[in-house]
């Protein structure tokens, strides 16, 4: 299996996939067409953010699994086409943070200083000792706006030197900013407060063009700071309040576009120091995103959690031994629901009862709705099963009880509309020995797997060897069998376990019989 690599990433991230058996292809300078044939037999994608991955580079992948982001933003990934195609996006949001807050660290420190402007000057051979007057950060403000994982580790950094702590992040508690010494305000109160403004958000369009120069203006006398991303902060803007003394001077590592082009205002502004974009460039971060990117690379294709992924659900570790028995279960649950109800569905229930109510089950959740969905739409999985539930507007719902009745867990999924509904329910018996307990309230004991035939009959003598007859007949084998009723005479429920498939006209023969009131055959081989 290939993987695609479209941007240069550390060799430890490349030795870790061929490690795992891959064949790995660089393609640095593919574009168009021949960005298109390489990827053509992808299984993974693996980019930084010089290659742009749309809708068309995604159609023009038909094995592709993941694109791996090695780094944190994924703006030139378009997740919702993935999604829809099926395809795992995931970043490496952790190699590059203590870099990236070094780095914000230090262009604030030569921004308060005019390091490298008192520097150039010396090399210039000008002894400017008395042009420059700085900024000590000591008990000064700091603004951080996101406190995400490079926000927090900048807030760790400042908070010893001396500096309050203020941070705006609509997506954080109190708690954490407690924690973490910083006091939780709104985006305006940070600014007007603020000495120095220190930029951790990535760009979506909500933080698009988020300080301009109404925002800049509150920071009056402050330092901006942004080693996040480009297009956060109105550049334009920016040079003209620094020029216009509005601010006290600037530092970016980040621009709207990149490479930073000639004429642009920045440069022409004494006191706004650039950098191009060197947040994660040191040996230890490019190593730590290339080796992560390939971790996940090598989960997504063998069927395990990927721990960062952005369009799927995700699961720790250490909690994935505890929930991988019931990923397969789950679906194989919602295949059989699905094809035994037969009908428009409205709604998907997926009930947890006992120990593994207390997991972290959406990837579960999402194998089940990927059962239900197979017959459907044949490039189903976990990663567009949720988008396809929603576009075709049925209503799933998750509950979870921490009693399940005779059972240490149990799944339970069910599909339903307004006149009807089936449910399906499975456990793990000891030594990861997975069964199908409940159908439709019936209570069996079948093996999810291989051919099975289930049969809904009168609990008639002699209905369950006549339908054995029938198979003995025509050649087929049962292995096992499981047979569970209402009440005497009532209304009964057999599932067969199959060797192998019955015909059509054998499906026909039995429901001729008018002590059967339903056969149906359900594959559930993994073809």
């Amino acid at each position: 299996m290939k993987i695609l690599v479209t941007d240069p990433i550390a060799d430890a991230g490349l030795d870790r996939l061929r490690e795992a058996g891959f064949e790995v292809e660089t393609a640095y300078e593919a574009e168009g067409e021949a960005l298109h044939s390489a990827i053509h037999d992808a299984v993974g994608l693996v980019v930084r953010s010089g290659t742009e991955v749309t809708p068309e580079l995604l159609g023009a992948a038909p094995e592709l699994v993941i694109v791996g982001r090695a780094g944190i933003g994924v703006d030139n990934i378009d997740i919702d086409a993935a999604t829809e195609h099926g395809v795992i996006v995931a970043n490496a949001p952790e190699g590059n943070v203590r870099a990236a807050a070094e780095h914000t660290v230090a262009m604030t420190f030569a921004a308060a200083r005019s390091i490298p402007q008192a520097h150039a000057r010396l090399k210039t051979g000008t002894w400017a000792k008395g042009e420059f007057l700085g900024t000590e950060l000591d008990d000064k403000t700091l603004g951080i706006v996101g406190l995400g994982r490079v926000g927090q580790e900048v807030a760790r950094r400042f908070g010893p030197l001396g500096m309050d702590l203020l941070a705006y992040d609509p997506y954080i508690g109190a708690d954490r900013a407690d924690a973490l010494g910083a006091e939780l305000a709104d985006l305006d109160a940070v600014l007007e407060r603020a000495d120095v403004a220190t930029v951790h958000t990535p760009l979506t369009p909500e933080t698009e063009g988020m300080i301009g120069e109404t925002e800049l203006s509150k920071l009056d006398d402050g330092y901006l700071i942004n080693c996040a991303r480009g297009g956060v902060v109105d550049e334009h803007a920016l040079a003209a309040a620094v020029e216009d003394g509005v601010l006290n001077g600037a530092a970016l590592d980040v621009f709207a576009e990149e490479p930073l082009a000639d004429d642009s205002p920045l440069l022409d502004a004494d006191n706004v120091i650039v950098t191009p974009h060197l947040g994660a460039s040191t040996e230890a971060a490019q190593e730590n995103v290339a080796t992560s990117t390939a971790d996940q690379i090598v989960a997504a294709v063998n069927d395990e959690p990927v721990m960062n992924a952005l369009n799927a659900p995700s699961i720790d570790a250490s909690a994935f031994p505890r929930v991988e028995p019931y990923i397969g279960l789950a679906e194989t649950a919602g295949r059989i629901a699905m094809e035994l109800f037969d009908a428009h569905i409205e709604e998907a229930h997926v009930e947890y009862a006992g120990d593994i109510a207390a997991e972290e089950i959406d990837i579960v959740t999402a194998s089940a709705l990927k059962g239900m969905f197979r017959q459907l739409e044949p490039q189903v999985n976990a990663v567009n099963a949720p988008s396809l539930a929603e576009e075709r507007g049925i209503d799933v719902v998750e509950s979870k009880a921490t009693q399940a009745e005779d059972f240490q867990s149990l799944v339970t999924v069910t599909v339903a509309n307004g006149s009807g509904e089936i449910s399906v329910s499975g456990t793990q018996f000891t030594g990861g020995d997975p069964r199908i307990v409940r159908i439709d309230g019936y209570r069996v004991d079948a093996i999810p797997h291989g051919h099975m035939l289930v049969a809904r009959n009168y609990d008639h003598p002699g209905v369950i060897g006549f339908i054995g007859t029938v198979l003995g007949d025509s050649g087929i084998n049962i292995a096992g069998m499981y047979n569970g009723r209402e009440t005497i005479g009532g209304e009964a429920l057999t599932v067969y376990s199959l060797d192998d498939e019955p015909s059509t006209d054998i499906i026909e023969t039995l429901e001729d019989d008018e002590r059967i009131i339903q056969a149906q055959y359900l594959s559930l081989n993994d073809e």
